[in-house]
């Protein structure tokens, strides 16, 4: 069989987040590593370090076609054996039309398949299941998507539990923040009245400017930084990370990191609910609540601020988190959905 060549449809900038670019990443590190040829087909809007990510891999980055009949041309353009499709704002038809063109189509999806009629679907969540989709679905953490600095930086045993005076917290809302959670977070934290090493990543400036205005307490310190390239290092030197719901949760499985995860929107509210049932993270409730006004706002910062309290008051608690985290995502979803894609693709070369 000639070289793959494969095209990673997705999106990422301020508001949209940069979820579904990470994971797209994660896949082209697999598919490259294989022999593969990949080129990620979208917008990146005011992300150097993310466009910095592509080009450091050798990715080349091209227009992102939107309609059907773009992402044909595009795929036909590019010579494309196989397109993944990583997006909630796509032509849901587009899907179809790539496998009608005779191009392999990947469809990522969380919890809905938009009516995508595509040749394999991917749900990287915990307990994911669409039973209509039935034989064509890779769903649940086995098949997490994680980056080459996140395998490398996992631990070979679940992380004990260490008693610290002041323990390290780091928090942070996905690769730009993009509803603005790191401010309301600081403020619960420092509502714990718990000393804390707290390192807050500033998606944007005026992310920045609030988290500067929150005062800390007693035995406090709190210190905003820029996304970075080494934060699965920062992960690992935590002893509790506070995060979004959203794709790097399972960075945070991988690693063995105690977690406590706020659900920033609406389609993480699953995902969040299942992994605090299960007990792979801690549960700090949804961001609307946390920012409300009134009473019901006073009422679910106290609640939060009550579990973050327990957490660094106790290694055993954090300790629990991350051996059941550290369990579940082993590191090796993405070699388990590239196989299945070379697989589908040398059997349909074969037939």
């Amino acid at each position: 069989m000639s070289t793959l060549r494969v095209g990673l449809r997705c999106d990422a900038g301020p508001r949209r987040g940069v979820g579904h670019l990470v994971r797209c990443l994660a896949l082209a590190e697999e598919f490259l590593a294989r022999g593969a040829e990949v080129a990620v087909l979208g917008t990146v809007e005011r992300l150097d370090w993310a466009t910095a990510q592509l080009a450091a891999r050798g990715i080349p980055l091209l227009p992102g076609p939107d309609s059907a009949t773009e992402l044909v041309e595009a795929a036909r353009r590019h010579d494309l054996d196989v397109m993944v499709l990583d997006s909630y704002e796509l032509d849901p038809a587009g899907a179809g039309a790539l496998r009608a063109a005779g191009v392999y189509t990947l469809a990522i999806i969380d919890g809905d398949s938009r009516g995508q009629v595509a040749d394999l679907y991917l749900d990287q969540n915990f307990g994911a299941e669409l039973p209509g989709l039935a034989g064509r679905l890779l769903a649940g953490s086995g098949y997490a998507l994680l980056r080459d600095t996140v395998i490398s930086a996992r631990p070979s045993v679940a992380p004990p539990a260490t008693a610290v005076n002041r323990p390290r917290v780091l928090a942070f809302f996905g690769g730009t923040d993009a509803v603005g959670a790191a401010p309301a977070l600081t403020r619960v934290l420092v509502a714990t009245g718990h000393p804390m090493d707290l390192t807050v990543i500033v998606g944007r400036p005026e992310i920045e400017a609030e988290v500067e205005e929150v005062t800390p307490g007693r035995g406090q310190i709190i210190r905003p930084v820029p996304p970075t390239t080494s934060l699965p290092a920062l992960i690992t030197e935590a002893d509790l990370v506070v995060s979004a719901a959203g794709t790097s949760t399972w960075e945070l499985c991988c690693l063995g990191a105690p977690s406590a995860l706020v659900c920033v929107v609406d389609n993480q509210r699953e995902s969040y609910t299942r992994v605090v049932r299960h007990g792979l993270a801690a549960g700090l409730g949804e961001l609307p609540e946390l920012t409300a006004a009134g009473v019901a706002g006073r009422a679910a910062r106290a609640t939060a601020a009550r579990t973050l309290h327990g957490l660094l008051s106790s290694p055993q608690r954090r300790a629990t988190l991350a051996a059941r985290a550290w369990s579940t995502v082993d590191g090796q979803g993405r070699a388990r959905v590239v196989n299945a894609v070379f697989d589908a693709v040398v059997e349909r070369v074969h037939s």
